[in-house]
């Protein structure tokens, strides 16, 4: 593993955007570190990244070198425990991005299990509900919700998020219970109108319309966000009718503050996907967490 110390501290350097906080994580000098990265630049005859006194940036031969390198020492790290029976020989480190709400409703109340079961993984997790670049922000897999967009990415559909349709007890003591779609339609009920980019057209409310497919129904709402978090805390206050992933919610529905409404007529469920770069073989760490969170979510899925 010698020879490949400049090469970890240069993928360090890429991800940390700094040489004296890759030198601080690794353990070692600051200067260590700007000599190993110079005489891998020497040795390879480009320059993999810009300095400046305030950042460190990759170069595109950098960008293309640090997808490699990482890819190597997977490889690496993979073929050194092959042999492993033990759960805790998995060691490295793990960068994944999940949905925000998800990973704070679910996954991150299952993670002491997981972390208990590997304890040599140092794991970084990013939790957002944009569509992260895999290769240019270091990912090693991610989960995504709906569809995945990027054709040349390599993505696990896990199965359909359960959604659901829901109101507070205090939206339904001043404008009544609906309970049909025609309630809808003729009481003036109001939803609340979730988008990622404000000022948006709003979706509707959405249902099955008896074919197979889904239609959407417009609603009036005074009340448009762009945050998951922030929709669900508008339904619980009373402000609109929601409609809402079941593991997001399910802590509501079982305290009563939320009630499900219209259960025949539930919105289409959310794909969900495990989504990876361009790999032909995934690490160990990557496969281990990709069967443990399948697990996890396996409840809310359909």
């Amino acid at each position: 593993m010698q020879s490949l110390e400049p090469i970890l501290i240069f993928i360090r350097v890429a991800e940390m955007g700094s040489f004296t906080r890759a030198a601080d994580s690794l353990g070692i000098q600051k200067g260590r570190a700007s000599t190993a990265v110079r005489k891998l630049e020497e040795d390879l005859g480009v320059r993999l990244l810009h300095r400046t006194t305030r950042s460190v940036q990759l170069t595109e031969d950098g960008r293309a070198y640090h997808l490699r390198a990482r890819d190597l020492l997977a490889n690496v790290d993979d073929l050194q425990s092959m042999f492993a029976k033990d759960r805790a020989a998995l060691r490295g480190r793990l960068r994944v991005d999940l949905p925000t709400d998800l990973a704070r409703t679910t996954i991150i109340p299952a993670l002491p299990e997981f972390m208990a079961s590997y304890p040599e993984l140092e794991l970084e997790i990013s939790s957002t509900d944009r569509q992260v670049d895999l290769v240019q922000e270091g990912f090693d897999c991610v989960l995504r919700l709906g569809p995945i967009g990027d054709e040349s990415l390599i993505a696990r559909k896990l199965g359909r998020l359960r959604m659901v349709n829901a109101v507070s007890p205090i939206y339904v003591a001043r404008y009544g219970m609906p309970q049909t779609l025609d309630d809808l339609r003729l009481r003036s009920h109001c939803t609340i109108h979730y988008s990622r980019t404000l000022g948006t057209k709003p979706y509707g409310w959405e249902y099955p319309d008896g074919d197979g497919d889904f239609a959407t129904l417009p609603l009036a709402g005074a009340l448009q966000v762009n945050s998951v978090q922030t929709y669900e805390a508008a339904g619980v206050a009373g402000i609109g009718l929601i409609q809402a992933a079941y593991s997001g919610i399910r802590q509501h529905l079982e305290s009563g503050a939320l009630i499900e409404i219209l259960p025949n007529f539930r919105p289409e469920p959310l794909d969900v996907s495990l989504v990876v770069a361009h790999r032909q073989n995934l690490s160990r760490r990557v496969r281990a967490f990709m069967e443990w969170i399948e697990e996890v979510l396996a409840p809310y899925l359909e």
